[in-house]
């Protein structure tokens, strides 16, 4: 019997976030809005998630912060 499965983490993007200046860089721009997430797999179908995050990312250095 053959199962393909799989494990590993996601990103999803949430769209526009707030206009912040960023702790790393110093560039103030629109962040994005991003969920992060563990998920497993099963025939390519997910069955199971778990640690969501939404976090905001800058765009120009990739600094998140959660929310």
């Amino acid at each position: 019997m053959l199962f393909i499965f799989g494990f590993g983490g996601k990103q999803r993007d949430l769209g526009p976030g707030a206009t912040r200046t960023c702790p790393r860089c110093g560039n103030t721009t629109v962040w994005s809005r991003v969920q992060t997430f563990q998920q497993f797999t099963l025939f390519f179908i997910p069955i199971a998630r778990w640690r969501r995050r939404e976090l905001e990312a800058c765009g120009i250095c990739g600094e998140a912060v959660a929310l």
